[in-house]
């Protein structure tokens, strides 16, 4: 009876050591350490995946109306000048571009439109965030001043209605686009607020009030418009009208340069560049769902 008890005794005991090794596994504290912590949850990624055609982004009445000149071409050449240059890029899913010249008795006319796809690499920063800093740097750049333009971007003429900003005062426009009520607190006289790119010494001064480079609404998530205008050394001046906007992780840029051939002629005007930069910025923007 004694070694009976004895080999039961020894029996159970191999039992309960084997009973312990099959529960060392994942579900006992010598497991994953990570098991059962739930992870941070990764950033969201941008809205858009992939960018339109550049150069068939902008439609020809647009084309017509910012490169005037090409209208004068045999029809083989019109065409094209109509159709643009493509930028060369690597990856046509992350940026594209395209470019068009304008060459005319009075003048030399370039456009160019910029599709830039933001993507961030950092799981913690969402695709809209990383644009927003990219855009921001854009903006720094830009060295805008402080007037805000509180009016919408139009369909055509890139015309808001009114000024609602604080400081803000009313100013008369010849033209019925009413370009200059677009700015929420323009530079009043004798404010220290300059354009951007202040001219060289006796060159022509910025663009007039109301047109200075500022910050746009109703064009995006994000906007600003730029107008430097240079003269070179020959005293042509040359005008460049930039605008630029974001919406989600994708950032917009059309770039509008005129130049004239004589260096007698008059500078560039801002307000007709700046109403035909806006008029194609909105429309680019209905292409991302504006």
């Amino acid at each position: 009876m004694q070694r009976k008890a004895y080999v039961t005794g020894v029996a159970l005991l191999v039992a309960l050591t084997a009973g312990c090794s099959s529960g060392s596994g994942g579900d006992g504290p010598s497991g994953d350490s990570k098991a059962g912590v739930p992870r941070a949850a990764a950033a969201q990624p941008g809205r858009y995946r992939t960018l339109p055609e550049p150069c068939r982004a902008v439609n020809k009445g647009v084309l017509k109306d910012m490169l005037p000149g090409a209208a004068e071409l045999p029809d083989d050449q019109k065409a094209k000048a109509y159709e643009g240059v493509a930028e060369l890029t690597y990856d046509t899913d992350r940026r594209v571009g395209c470019r068009w010249k304008d060459e005319a008795p009075d003048g030399v006319r370039r456009l160019y439109v910029d599709f830039e796809r933001v993507v961030s690499y950092d799981p913690a920063v969402s695709d809209d965030d990383q644009a927003k800093a990219v855009y921001g740097k854009k903006a720094t750049a830009a060295k805008l001043p402080a007037a805000q333009d509180g009016g919408k971007a139009g369909a055509r003429t890139g015309a808001g209605k009114g000024t609602t900003g604080p400081g803000a005062s009313p100013t008369p426009s010849a033209k019925p686009s009413g370009l200059n009520a677009l700015n929420e607190a323009a530079s009043p006289a004798g404010s220290a607020s300059s354009p951007v790119s202040p001219p060289a010494s006796g060159g022509p001064a910025g663009p007039p009030e109301g047109l200075q480079p500022r910050v746009l609404s109703g064009l995006g998530d994000a906007a600003f418009l730029n107008d430097v205008l240079v003269t070179s050394g020959s005293a042509v001046q040359r005008r460049t009208v930039t605008v630029v906007f974001r919406t989600s992780n994708v950032i917009v840029t059309v770039e509008y340069t005129e130049q004239p051939t004589s260096p007698n002629a008059l500078a560039p005007d801002s307000q007709e560049l700046q109403e035909k930069s806006r008029a194609l910025a909105a429309k680019l923007a209905e292409l991302f769902g504006e």
